[in-house]
C-alpha cells in the first residue's frame, strides 16, 4: 500500500492504478524537515484503511520534471487521484486528524463501493439499490437504464435517465435512444449493431440517419453518438473519426 514512485513509472503506479483504487502522491525530499514528520504518519493512516488507498512515494531531487509537471513550489505536497484525475491536495505537515480527514474524502464510501461491485456485476436488483442509495450516481443509473433498454422497456429508461441526462454525456446519449425507440420510425438497426458490438456499423448507420433528419430527431441522434462516443473513452480511433464526421455534418 506504500510504493516509491519515479517518471518512469508513475503514469502506471499512479494514474493507471487509480482507476482501481485511489492513490495519494507524497512529494518529499530527504532534507525537508516536514517530510519527515509527515511520511510515518501518512504512511499510518493509509496502512489503517486495510487497501481500500494506496500512498506513492515521490522524490522530488530525484524527479524533478515530475514535480514540475504537477507544480510542486513546496514540500511536503500531497495529491490524491481518483480514476486517472487529480481529486484533491494539500501542502504541509497536517496533524494526524487533518490526514484522517483528507483520506477519508478520498476513500469511496460503502454507497460508491457497493455501486461500483453492481456495475461490475450486472445485477439488476443490485442496481437498482444503488441507484436507490444515489440517484445522481451516473454510472450505475446508465447501467440499469442499458437492462432497461435491452429488455425493450424504453419508458422506464426515459424515465430513469432524465433528471441526469443535462449533466452526463453517456446518460443523455441512453435517454435519446430511449425517446428515439419510442419514436414512430427508430434507428432499429443501428441500436442492434451498437449492442452487438459492431460500432463502426451502428455510426455509419446513425451518421446516415442525422444527415437525412429533421432538427428535433438530428438532436437527439447527436446526443446518441455522444453518449457512444463517451462509452467507447478518449483513446478510441473509431470515434474521434466519428466525432469529427459528426462535427462536418451539423456544421
Amino acid at each position: 500500500m506504500v510504493k516509491d514512485v519515479s517518471e518512469a513509472d508513475f503514469q502506471q503506479e499512479v494514474i493507471e492504478r487509480s482507476k482501481t483504487v485511489p492513490v495519494v502522491v507524497d512529494f518529499w525530499a530527504e532534507w525537508c524537515g516536514p517530510c519527515r514528520t509527515l511520511g510515518p504518519a501518512i504512511e499510518q493512516a493509509v496502512n489503517e484503511r486495510g487497501g481500500k488507498v494506496e500512498l506513492a512515494k515521490v522524490d522530488v531531487d530525484a524527479n524533478q520534471q515530475l514535480a514540475a509537471a504537477f507544480r510542486v513550489q513546496g514540500i511536503p505536497a500531497v495529491k490524491a487521484f481518483r480514476d486517472g484525475q487529480m481529486v484533491d491536495e494539500f501542502t504541509g505537515a497536517l496533524p494526524p486528524a487533518q490526514i484522517n480527514e483528507f483520506l477519508d474524502r478520498i476513500v469511496p464510501s460503502e454507497e460508491e463501493e457497493a455501486a461500483k461491485a453492481a456495475i461490475e456485476s450486472g445485477d439488476e436488483e443490485a442496481l437498482r439499490g444503488a441507484v436507490a442509495a444515489d440517484p445522481k450516481n451516473p454510472e450505475a443509473l446508465a447501467a440499469l437504464a442499458r437492462i432497461l433498454l435491452a429488455r425493450g422497456e424504453n419508458d422506464e429508461a426515459e424515465t430513469l435517465t432524465e433528471p441526469l441526462a443535462a449533466n452526463d454525456f453517456a446518460v443523455a446519449g441512453i435517454h435519446a435512444r430511449a425517446l428515439l425507440s419510442q419514436s414512430e420510425n427508430p434507428p432499429t438497426e443501428a441500436f442492434k449493431a451498437w449492442d452487438e458490438g459492431d460500432h463502426e456499423f451502428a455510426f455509419d448507420l446513425l451518421q446516415k440517419e442525422v444527415e437525412i433528419s429533421d432538427p428535433e430527431r438530428r438532436d437527439l441522434l447527436r446526443q446518441v453518438m455522444v453518449g457512444c462516443f463517451t462509452e467507447l473513452g478518449p483513446a478510441s480511433e473509431l470515434a474521434a473519426a466519428h466525432r469529427r464526421r459528426l462535427a462536418a455534418v451539423l456544421s
